[in-house]
C-alpha cells in the first residue's frame, strides 16, 4: 500500500511504519539465537556460530534491507537527487519497497507450523490460510492498479482507469484529492471483479499499461484459482500428508496419556514422529527403490 498510494507517508502513518520496522529489526536479532534443524542429519543445531552463519548466508541481507526507513530515504533523496529523478523519469528508491514482500515467507512458515499443531483445528487453519492468500493477492493487485494510474501526469488523469471512472453522479476526476480509503476500496473492487471475471463494464482498463497488467493479472488468477480449488477439494476429500501426520500424532498423544508415560519419553516419541514426517523419504524407502544389484553393494 505504501508503494502504490504514497509519495512519502503522512506523519501519522510514518510513525506507525517506523514502529513496524523496529519490530522486524527485533525479529532479525532474535533470528541469530533461534536453533534450526539440519537438513542433512535432521538434528537440532544450537551452536550460535552455525546459527549466525546460516542466517547471514540466507535471508539476512533481504530482511535488513526491508527494515531500512525507506520512506525517510525517499524524502531525503527527493531533496538532494531531484535532478536525477527528472533525468530517469522515475523514483528508483520507492521500488526498494518491493523487498518487503519477502516477509510473506514468514507468514507461510507461520501457517505451516499451525497446520502441524494438533491443538488447532486443521480445517479452520487451512481455510484461513487460503483466505489470506486470496486477500493478499487482491490487495497487491489493487495497489498496482492505483500505482499505474499515478504514473500518468495530472493533465492526463482522464486516460487512467480511475480518472475516467464515473459511478452514478460521482466522478473520480482529480482522483488524487479523493479520500485515501475511498481510492483504496475502489482499487480493491477493481482487483476483485477482475479476478472473478464478473466485471459489469463500470470499471475497466483505459491505457495500454493498464491493459497489459490486466492480461497478466487474469492469467495469474487462473493459476491462483486452480490452487484454491485444489486445496478446497483436498480439504473435503482429506488424506493429505500433513493431515495424516496430525491424526497419527493425536493417536500417539492419546495413547501416551492413557498409559501415563513420562514427559521426557513422550517428548522423545513426538520428536521421532515429527522427524519421520519431515523425512518421509527414509533410508528403507531409498533402498527399496534402487535395483537389487546396487542395493547389495550399498
Amino acid at each position: 500500500m505504501e508503494f502504490g498510494f504514497f509519495r512519502g507517508l503522512p506523519e501519522n502513518l510514518f510513525l506507525l511504519d517506523i514502529a513496524g520496522q523496529l519490530a522486524f529489526l527485533v525479529d532479525i536479532v532474535v533470528r541469530f539465537f533461534v536453533a534450526f534443524r539440519d537438513t542433512q542429519s535432521y538434528t537440532t543445531v544450537d551452536s550460535h556460530k552455525r546459527i549466525a552463519l546460516r542466517y547471514l548466508k540466507s535471508r539476512f541481507v533481504v530482511d535488513f534491507l526491508g527494515c531500512l526507513p525507506l520512506d525517510a530515504i525517499y524524502r531525503v533523496s527527493i531533496l538532494f537527487f531531484s535532478f536525477l529523478f527528472k533525468l530517469l523519469g522515475k523514483e528508483p528508491v520507492r521500488y526498494l519497497l518491493w523487498i518487503r514482500l519477502s516477509r510473506a515467507l514468514r507468514v507461510t512458515e507461520f501457517f505451516e507450523k499451525l497446520e502441524k499443531d494438533i491443538r488447532i483445528n486443521y480445517l479452520f487453519t487451512r481455510i484461513v490460510k487460503l483466505l489470506v492468500v486470496e486477500l493478499y493477492c487482491t490487495h497487491a493487485a489493487a495497489c498496482i492498479f492505483y500505482y499505474l494510474a499515478t504514473t500518468m501526469p495530472a493533465s492526463q488523469e482522464g486516460y487512467t482507469w480511475i480518472g475516467s471512472l464515473t459511478m452514478g453522479d460521482y466522478s473520480y476526476s482529480h482522483f488524487r484529492d479523493i479520500d485515501l480509503w475511498k481510492r483504496y476500496f475502489t482499487s480493491l473492487y477493481f482487483a476483485i471483479v477482475t479476478m472473478a471475471t464478473v466485471g459489469s463494464g463500470d470499471i475497466h482498463a483505459v491505457n495500454v499499461r493498464e491493459m497489459l497488467f490486466v492480461m497478466a493479472y487474469v492469467s495469474f488468477d487462473m493459476i491462483l484459482g486452480a490452487y484454491l480449488l485444489g486445496n478446497m477439494t483436498a480439504l473435503i476429500v482429506k488424506g493429505s500428508k500433513t493431515e495424516k501426520f496430525r491424526d497419527r500424532m493425536a493417536e500417539l498423544i492419546s495413547y501416551m496419556n492413557r498409559n501415563k508415560l513420562g514427559r521426557q519419553i513422550s517428548n522423545e516419541i513426538k520428536h521421532h514422529v515429527r522427524s519421520q514426517h519431515e523425512t518421509s523419504y527414509t533410508e528403507a524407502a531409498f533402498l527399496q527403490d534402487i535395483p537389487v544389484s546396487i542395493r547389495a553393494k550399498v
